[in-house]
């Protein structure tokens, strides 16, 4: 696979998409969310009024186009990138996206998009699964207070009423879900670079990241 690629996992509200999207901007490098995309399967899967807990229901991934441009996130030629931050589409995700099949076939997606080009790609489970082989792997870190204020404080800013305490308990049972899914659950792989972003700004992060990409090119005279 040509081109440098960069894994960026770790539990919800550590800034995984954040970072990463500002990163590709500063090196002019592709931004790859797989959360959004595992958010566009539960969008259209509520969209379609399916049985959410048939793993057999979600077939319809054989003739959607699940895809990135620009990073906007479309199913087929519909931008639906405001779409899947639906409160709807949050409270379903964890369980549509434990499906071993929307994985297979999510995953068979990402490793498609990431086959040319500089590549920044997302999510839980890009070190161990999708990119095994990436050229650096980071696993974002932050105690779960820090992760619940800066959830709560992107949801005043869309204007959702929620409670600090009911957003520090939802991303405790995300954690849970998440890291004892049988399918490629969250974990760090075993050649990442923890960072615990508890006390830095998103500023301190991005650059740390930068300077480690930096190393491993030198490294390998890429």
């Amino acid at each position: 696979m040509p081109g440098y690629k960069l894994a960026i996992d770790g539990p919800a509200g550590s800034g995984k998409s954040t970072i990463s999207s500002l990163i590709a901007k500063k090196l002019g490098w592709t931004h790859i969310d797989t959360g959004a995309m595992y958010r566009a399967v539960t969008l259209l899967a509520i969209e379609k009024g399916i049985n959410l807990n048939d793993e057999a229901s979600y077939r319809f991934l054989e003739s959607s186009l699940i895809h990135y441009d620009s990073n906007r996130i479309f199913i087929d030629d519909r931008d639906v990138t405001e779409a899947i931050r639906s409160e709807a589409v949050t409270h379903h995700v964890s369980l549509v996206s434990s499906f071993p099949y929307v994985r297979k076939k999510l995953v068979q997606l990402q490793q498609r998009a990431a086959l040319n080009g500089n590549i920044v790609m997302d999510g839980r489970d890009i070190g161990t699964v999708v990119l095994p082989k990436a050229d650096l792997k980071i696993f974002l870190t932050a105690n779960v207070e820090e992760r619940a204020k800066r959830r709560f404080k992107e949801n005043v800013k869309k204007g959702k009423q929620a409670q600090i305490s009911q957003v520090i308990e939802d991303i405790v049972n995300r954690d849970q879900k998440d890291s004892t899914r049988k399918e490629s659950p969250l974990r760090k792989a075993s050649d990442a670079v923890e960072l615990d972003t508890t006390y830095l700004t998103i500023e301190q992060v991005v650059n740390k990241i930068i300077e480690l990409t930096d190393k491993k090119e030198n490294n390998h005279g890429v």
